[in-house]
């Protein structure tokens, strides 16, 4: 059955192609992005012109705009089935090379971002007593990973809030699923987002080149090893879409490169956490 869809971020990577395995399956797909005037204006009209999708200009960055596009949305389409938090920016350096508003950037659109999304679109989801949420994240909940520090704390704070709102939904028949998806070749790297600013302390670490190549580095061969094809989320996600209401997974990990680790992790994690929760008599 066709539902009604709103995708952040859909200029690149998995948001466009899942926009575009969406449509294709007979979905009203919303593709949202922000600067649909300017910088993204060819992508825009591009997606525009494919049959079952319409392209929103929204900056998950900016409450006013993010409002604006779902007024717009609701209005039209009446409802929304399925919100998918895509847009997303990452980040390289030193942890203490970062200044605080360098930090603060990052959570707005990685942490916050999907925040506004979610306070958007949950009255109507609400009202409907359905609805579903799906979050792209990221490795972050198992670990964290050097001189990408800012990028996984404001993932990892985004796994927690999906965690503790994933309760306060249930009784209104809202899911709520994140997706751990590792490392694939999107080119989100290469889109700037927002890197250690504090010069003079990076400076101060010599290393430093010498180990950000060498992460580049495993990152790459493991992507190459692997085979990571970025269309393996869009296709995810459509299969978190198919499934029955009631059977989706609080976390759905598509990660070849962990080789089942991810697995093992996220189910050890739920049974401790129900059993540690349920010491202080809560249920989760």
């Amino acid at each position: 059955m066709s539902k009604v869809i709103v995708i952040t971020g859909t200029s690149t990577g998995f948001g466009k192609l899942t926009a575009l395995t969406l449509a294709a399956d007979g979905h009203a797909v919303i593709a949202t992005m922000r600067n649909t005037d300017g910088k993204n204006k060819l992508v825009a009209d591009k997606l525009s012109n494919i049959d079952n999708i319409e392209v929103v200009d929204m900056d998950v960055a900016s409450e006013p705009s993010v409002t604006d596009a779902f007024e717009y949305i609701l209005k039209k389409y009446g409802n929304v089935d399925v919100l998918i938090n895509n847009a997303a920016v990452t980040g390289f350096g030193i942890a203490e090379a970062y200044s605080i508003e360098s930090y603060k950037n990052m959570f707005d659109i990685n942490f916050y971002g999907p925040i506004r999304a979610y306070q958007a679109v949950l009255p109507s989801m609400r009202s409907a007593k359905q609805g579903l949420v799906i979050n792209l994240s990221t490795g972050a909940s198992g670990f964290s990973v050097p001189y990408m520090v800012p990028y996984m704390a404001s993932k990892f704070a985004l796994e927690t809030f999906i965690e503790g709102i994933d309760s306060e939904l249930r009784d209104f028949g809202i899911e709520n699923v994140s997706i751990p998806c590792g490392v694939y070749p999107t080119g989100m790297g290469e889109k700037g987002g927002f890197n250690a600013d504090r010069e003079e302390i990076t400076l101060a670490y010599p290393d430093f080149g010498q180990r950000i190549g060498d992460l580049g580095k495993a990152f790459y061969s493991k992507v190459e090893e692997f085979k990571m094809d970025p269309q393996t989320i869009a296709n995810g996600i459509k299969s978190l879409i198919d499934m029955e209401k009631g059977t989706r997974p609080l976390r759905y990990p598509l990660d070849a490169i962990a080789q089942g680790t991810d697995v093992e992790f996220i189910t050890a994690k739920r049974k401790i956490k129900r059993k540690w929760a349920s010491k202080y008599g809560i249920d989760i």
